[in-house]
Parts: structure tokens; C-alpha cells; sequence
């Protein structure tokens, strides 16, 4: 009898479940867009050969709004935002950053025009998910990916900087509005990876790919930059924020510690969670707020903290 109700339980449980799992193996993951810009965005969205085209390829996302839109398992392709948009009533214009050049609002298929920057996704089926944030070509606005659920790292990647204002003359774009890569300003081999320097022997970091990097450490800044820019995670839905203020703490799930180096010999510990400031320079960038520290703090700041710590602590015991 025992046998019987444990095997029934077992049974009910397995019936109750597999309306569930069959759902999400078939709906693959949900994509959440969400838009803290203080101007209204249009994301693009551009399925890879091979995968199904979502319930939109291109849509206006006012400010403070969010839109979702499921995507089957396998399916693979990109994101980004279109800003400076002006489209008439019929749905017909154009944008002057990320344009995908059809004329609409809807871009049916089309990528983006660079520079943009691009969130990447590969849903596994069965398996890990893939996803970056990009910068290979070229940066328009500040966007980051944090996960729901799944398991894995599924740590939030992105780029929370303003590049804009800190791009060189000779990759910006009209007033500020986007900063090319060096391969769409240039178009030499080195910096395009191609030819020649078509391998990740050949083709290293330059000079502007390691200021994107300093600027956003989980973020790609050329080709061959996949060791720190592509996250896994298996079975979790994805929210992709444009213009964000902070990347939220139940996504920074990547809690073990790295040192990393910056452009200027400093070394750091990161522990995927925190905040970040910005220095008087307006050079202080994104790794911790990214979770990946690039900086140890200031000496004279770091004895303030410990002397305010230890004040505080003393202060406690006087008054138990």
C-alpha cells in the first residue's frame, strides 16, 4: 500500500510538472526590454539565418516603459537600441543611430547600421545559453543583460558607461550621438581582424578596444575578446535594459573573486556585486558596477573607511 501511494504521489507529481517543462523547452526563454533612457528608444531585433523572427523586429519603447516577447529553444540573434528616431504616422523614417535601413519602424530583417551596441543571445536547446553584450561595432548607448532564474552563472553583463562622452575625435560620430569602433573608422586589417590578423594570434587589442574594455570589462571590445565577454546559463529568461542606472543585485550572481589589471597597472578584486563611482576625471568606468573591479580604492580613502568602521564599532560597545 506504502509502494502504491509513493508511486502515485510520484506519478501526480510528474503529471503536474510536465505541462511545465514542456512549456519552457518549447517557449525557450522570455526577453524582457526595458527602457530608463530619459528619451524614447527603438529596439531592433534581428533573428540569425535559420531561426524564427519574434512577434516584432522593431518597435518604439517610450521611456519607462518594457515590453516582453518569447523566444523558441535554438532560437539565436541580437538586440539593440535605435535613438534619434523620427517616424511618421505610417510607421515610415529612420534613425540616426543603429538605423537598420528599411525605412520603417519594423526594421523586416535588417541589422543595424554601426555603431550600435548589440546584446547577442544562442538559447540552447536542452542545454546553456549563450549572450554578450557587444562593442565590436561600436557603441550608441548604455545597455546591460540580467537573467531570472535558470542555473549557472547567469551573471548580468554589459556596458552601464556613457561612452559617448568619452569618445576620441576620430571615433565620433556627429555630436556625440554613438562612437565607431577603430575597424568602422579605420578600416585597416589589425583593427578588423581580417586578413593578416584574422586569428587571435594575430589580431590583439589595440589601443581604442582596450579603452572600450577599461570602460565595460564584460563587454566585447574586438573579435577574439571571448574569454571575459560570453556568459552561460541554462533554462532563465533575460531582461535587456537600456540606459540603466545600476545592474541589480539578484542578477550579479558571479560572487568569486578576480583580480583584474587596468590600463594604468592597478590591481583589483571583484566580487560581482557593489557600485560605482565616478573619479573627478570622469574616467572611472564600470567594472565594479559590472562586477568586475578594476581599481583598489584610493590609500588615504581606504584608512578613512577602516578609521570610520572602527570608530563606529567602539562607539557600539559604549552604549550596549
Amino acid at each position: 500500500m506504502a509502494l502504491f501511494s509513493c508511486c502515485s504521489s510520484t506519478l501526480i507529481l510528474s503529471l503536474c510538472l510536465a505541462p511545465l517543462l514542456l512549456s519552457r523547452g518549447v517557449l525557450g526563454a522570455t526577453f524582457t526590454f526595458v527602457n530608463k533612457c530619459e528619451y524614447t528608444v527603438w529596439p531592433g531585433i534581428l533573428a540569425n539565418a535559420g531561426s524564427p523572427s519574434l512577434d516584432s523586429t522593431g518597435f518604439e519603447l517610450p521611456e519607462e516603459s518594457s515590453r516582453s516577447f518569447q523566444a523558441p529553444t535554438g532560437w539565436s540573434g541580437r538586440f539593440w537600441g535605435r535613438t534619434g528616431c523620427n517616424f511618421d504616422g505610417s510607421g515610415s523614417g529612420s534613425c540616426v543611430t543603429g538605423d537598420c535601413g528599411s525605412g520603417q519602424a519594423e526594421c523586416n530583417g535588417a541589422g543595424a547600421a554601426p555603431p550600435a551596441t548589440l546584446a547577442e543571445f544562442t538559447l540552447g536547446t536542452g542545454g546553456q545559453d549563450f549572450y554578450d553584450v557587444s562593442l565590436v561595432d561600436g557603441y550608441n548607448l548604455p545597455m546591460i543583460v540580467e537573467v531570472s532564474g535558470g542555473s549557472g552563472m547567469c551573471a548580468s553583463t554589459g556596458c552601464v558607461t556613457d561612452l559617448n562622452r568619452q569618445c576620441p575625435a576620430e571615433l565620433r560620430v556627429g555630436d556625440g550621438e554613438a562612437c565607431k569602433s577603430a575597424c568602422e573608422a579605420f578600416g585597416t586589417p589589425e583593427y578588423c581582424c581580417s586578413g593578416a590578423y584574422g586569428s587571435p594570434a594575430t589580431c590583439r587589442p589595440s589601443a581604442y578596444s582596450e579603452m572600450f574594455k577599461s570602460a565595460c570589462p564584460r563587454s566585447y571590445s574586438y573579435a577574439y575578446d571571448d574569454p571575459t565577454s560570453t556568459f552561460t546559463c541554462t533554462g532563465a529568461d533575460y531582461t535587456v535594459t537600456f540606459c540603466p542606472s545600476m545592474p541589480s543585485q539578484k542578477s550579479s550572481r558571479d560572487t568569486s573573486p578576480r583580480t583584474t589589471t587596468d590600463g594604468s597597472g592597478m590591481t583589483g578584486s571583484g566580487s560581482g556585486s557593489g557600485s560605482e563611482t565616478m573619479l573627478a576625471d570622469g574616467s572611472w568606468l564600470a567594472g565594479l558596477a559590472m562586477g568586475d573591479s578594476t581599481r583598489t580604492l584610493p590609500p588615504a580613502l581606504h584608512s578613512g573607511l577602516i578609521a570610520s568602521a572602527t570608530s563606529s564599532l567602539i562607539f557600539s560597545f559604549l552604549f550596549l
